[in-house]
Order: C-alpha cells, then structure tokens, then sequence
C-alpha cells in the first residue's frame, strides 16, 4: 500500500482548557518568585506575581476607561516591556489585541486601524525614524472607530491611575466571561490579495502552541529566554511570550531594536538559556568582530524560524553558541503560527533540510492543488495544516477566509512541500506570489497598488529576488508615462514616508513591457531570472 503524505500529531500530553488569563493565575501562583518578564533597555524586572500584579493595574484601568470584551485595541510598539503587559491585560479581560508592525506608515496604519475598527491606540511616541505621534494626528481624522490614543509615557502614568475605579469584583465578573474559542488576537499578514488581512487567533490557540512548542524545547521555569525577534509578529508574541509564560520560564527583552552585540551581552549577562532569532540575526551574532568575547556558556535551546538555515551556520550555532539543541519551526500566522518543529538531538541533515515533524494535536497533508487528493510520500504537493491552531477567520473578510479555509477546516497554506518517509517535513517553494524578506512576509500587490499612485507610474510589477542576507529582496519593474523620467532615488524617496522599509524595492528596472504570456499573463518568473542573471545574484 503506499504510504500518504498525512500525519497526525499523536500526544499524550493533554491541550490545556483555559483561557490566557487562567494560565497566567496558575503559573503565577506555581513560580511566583521567578522573574516573568525583564526589559534590559528599560532596567524592568519583575517576578510572575508583581506581572500579574501589573496586568491586574492595566485590566483595571482599561475597564474604568470604558473599553470591554470584544473591542479592538491597537498596540502601536517596539519591543517593551508594556507590549507584553498590554498583551496579557487585554487577554484576561477579552479585549481584543491588534498588533501594528513598527514599520507602518501612515497609509499602512490608517488601513488596519479602519480595517479592524480600533478604538484605542496604545503607541510609542517615536522609534527610529519614525514619529508615531506626527503619523497617528496625520490619520485619526479618517478614522471614525478610533476613540483615544495613550502615547507610552506620562499618557500611560495617566492610564494606570483609573485603576481604583474598578473594583476586584468588577474584574472577576469580566475575567469569568472570557472563553477559551474567543477571539484574543488580531495580526495583519501579506498575501497575493495585496491588502493585507487580519488573521483573527484565540485563547485556544495562542496558548496552546506557545505551550507545545515550549515542550519541545524542554522549557521550565529555570529557562530564560533572550527575544531579540519583533513582539508584533507572532514569532516574538507567542513563540516567545507565550511560551515562556506557559511554563513559568523568563522573558528577556535585550532592547528595543536588534543589535548582535547587546543580544549575546544581555545572553551573557542574563545567564539566558535559550535565543531566538531568523538564520539573519544568528550571521550578524556570528560575524561580530569581538564574538568571541562574549560567554555564552549558559545557552542550551533556542528557535531558529522565518527562513531556511545554511547547514554551516547551524554548525556554528551548535558548537560556537552552545545551542546544541535549537530548534527549527516552521508555520505562519494563520496557524498560530507553528504547524512543525524539530525535535532536540536529531541530526544535522534533518535539522538544516526540513522544518520537523507535526506538532502535537495537529494534523498535516501535502495534496495535488489541483485535485486536493492527498499525495504519496516524497511527492511535492501543497501544504495544509488542521487542528486546535488555525485561525479563527481572517478579520471581517468571509470571502478570503473561505478562499484558505475548507470545509473541514483545513488551512490552505500556499506553501508546497514533501513529506519523506519519516514523517519529517520539507518546503521547497510558494504556490502564492509572495515575498519573505528576512522573516517579513511582503505582498507584490501592496507594493504595487501603492507605486501606482506615482503620477509618473503607467504599470509596475513587483518581484522577489534571491539575497545571501535576507532570503529574498524586492525589485520592481517600472514601466513609465510617456515623457517621464523619474530615477530610482525619487521613487524611493516616495515610498520612505509611506511604506514599511522592508517593503520598499532595492532594485528598480525600468522597461518598456513585461515578459507575457500567451494568455497576457506577466510572466514573473521569467523576470526572476533575467533578474538573477543581469544583477548576477
């Protein structure tokens, strides 16, 4: 008989039934003297009991200022330790969490804010070259669900003070509402529908993969866990606090913005056990000048997500940065977000060639995307993901939920993979049209829908092409209005105030047509490879 492309993950460890908050409680009770949460950068530390202590004080203050479960609050942030504080809060009192990349700018943020109809913005005031305050004034106007925005600072000194106006009772009434299939999370992903969409998680399962991925990594509450990776996407949220929080391990947040050489001092100075990064971060760690300064004898585990991994840099993260048992996962934000992750101790080939076996209480199968059968083992298919970590729905968007979603709930990832014959998983490319810079997921459409707004633009395309540092770059493809032209520098200039960074094409390539099919189809993969060839990557 020959064997199918289908897994199911067998566990006998039981998913948990409790919502964020009552997993919180519980830990914080069992490891009330162990630091929950450190921010370097900030000089914050507190144990489990004093960080729920403090989300009780938030909890408070949000309910006195009349928000209530269900409604939607943007956290507007780099790395901090009031994220993670607005994150569990919000959890326990079933306000909904939307999480704004740092990146944004006004375009982006007006979208999700309007998108998701945010009442409260919760925000930094500036990071780098970003003034959130000059951007939020520039938008709230087109903005009608958006009622108040608490700048971190004196605004959220302010905040904390309501907290007296809401009483223990009034909390605990509100907290026994919340149920564990409830919507906790909202995260804005890109895809080839150019605008992006907001993948709507619960309590359910946010909790419950933090938790299983935590138990692959052996975690317990002497781990700590340096989280140099951004809270805004799921990597940093709940492969990160999520996890650690589930098992009474440390979050410690080395600053606000990576940097190599303060993540492996903070590494060294915490004693951390665990680092987590995408193969980028562990190079720039790796080829810092004055690498081997640094003690990093306390690490054991970490997680290394977002892209593949050259075999030789996870030599060097085993055997230079006593990670020895790493671990490698894979998913996307849809499935919340880790579908597979290796197991600590199996060997280097399976470790830098696939992304793991199924997570616990999941199921996958690579099918024909045509047909949808399931394919035999060691034949390249879709990917499709099922169980307790598929997303709820995409925010207010039927119709592309039910573009990914089937009928029996299967998750549709666009992703095309093998299953070999020992249950290990590989990915070998994209059915969707998408760009994965550095761990970011990049529509084309975004990029493109916003250039054609250039007076100058007649029609573009966007492509991803291959670097060494970051997986892939953008490049667009620029055909102009007669009589035009405008250089590379000025189309830049146009996306800097506009755009994420990362989404702003380092290569442009003006052209007088596209590459097209029979069919009048743009042929991009033609244009990939002229790309590669002319810019020799």
């Amino acid at each position: 008989m020959i064997k199918k492309s289908y897994v199911h993950g067998a566990s006998n460890i039981p998913l948990l039934g409790e919502t964020i908050g009552e997993n919180l409680k519980r830990i914080s009770t069992q490891f009330s003297t162990t630091d929950a949460l450190v921010s370097i950068h900030q000089n914050y530390r507190a144990n489990y009991q004093s960080f729920y202590d403090q989300t009780t004080e938030l909890a408070k203050s949000l309910l006195a200022s009349g928000y209530k479960k269900g409604d939607r609050v943007g956290i507007w942030a780099p790395n901090c330790y009031e994220w993670v504080l607005v994150q569990y809060a919000t959890a326990r009192i079933g306000i909904i969490m939307v999480n704004l990349n740092p990146a944004y700018r006004a375009q982006e943020v007006n979208y999700a804010i309007n998108q998701s109809g945010i009442s409260l913005i919760i925000s930094a005031e500036t990071y780098r070259k970003s003034n959130y305050r000059a951007i939020l004034d520039e938008v709230k106007n087109d903005c009608p669900s958006l009622k108040q925005i608490i700048y971190l600072g004196e605004d959220w000194n302010q905040l904390l003070l309501k907290a007296s106006s809401t009483s223990d009772q009034e909390l605990f009434v509100t907290e026994n509402e919340v149920e564990i299939n409830d919507p906790v999370n909202i995260q804005y992903t890109s895809g080839t529908t150019g605008f992006p969409k907001g993948v709507t998680l619960t309590h359910h399962s946010v909790l419950n993969n933090g938790y299983f991925i935590g138990v692959r990594l052996k975690y317990t509450n002497k781990d700590k866990v340096c989280i140099p990776v951004p809270f805004y996407h799921c990597f940093g949220m709940v492969i990160g606090n999520m996890c650690c929080t589930s098992h009474g391990a440390t979050i410690v947040i080395p600053n606000d913005v990576f940097d190599p050489a303060i993540t492996l001092k903070v590494v060294q100075d915490e004693k951390c056990t665990s680092l987590y990064g995408v193969p980028t971060m562990f190079i720039a760690e790796l080829e810092l000048p004055n690498f081997n300064d640094f003690d990093l004898s306390s690490l054991r585990t970490g997680v290394m997500a977002g892209s593949n991994c050259p075999e030789q840099i996870m030599k060097d993260v085993k055997t230079k940065m006593n990670m020895n048992e790493v671990s490698i996962c894979y998913g996307m934000t849809e499935t919340s977000p880790v579908s597979t992750q290796t197991h600590i101790g199996i060997d280097l080939v399976k470790q830098t060639t696939t992304v793991g076996t199924v997570q616990d209480h999941l199921e996958i199968k690579i099918i024909d995307p045509e047909t949808g059968k399931i394919l035999p083992r060691g034949e390249v298919g879709e990917l499709c993901t099922r169980g307790y970590s598929v997303m709820l729905k995409y925010w207010n968007n039927k119709e592309l939920t039910d573009e990914v979603l089937d009928e029996s709930k299967w998750m549709h990832t666009g992703d095309l993979a093998m299953m070999d014959e020992d249950d290990y998983l590989i990915i070998t490319g994209r059915i969707k049209d998408l760009i994965i810079r550095g761990g970011e997921n990049i529509s084309p459409r975004w990029i493109e829908e916003f250039l054609y707004t250039h007076p100058d633009i007649k029609d573009v395309q966007v492509i991803g092409v291959p670097s060494q540092k970051y997986g892939e770059e953008v490049m667009a493809w620029v055909i102009l209005k007669e009589d035009k032209n405008t250089s590379p520098e000025e189309l830049r200039a146009y996306c800097q105030q506009q755009i994420s960074h990362f989404c702003i094409p380092k290569y442009w390539k003006f052209v007088a047509s596209f590459p097209m099919t029979v069919s009048g189809k743009v042929r991009k993969v033609e244009m990939k490879q002229i790309a590669i060839e002319e810019l020799k990557l």
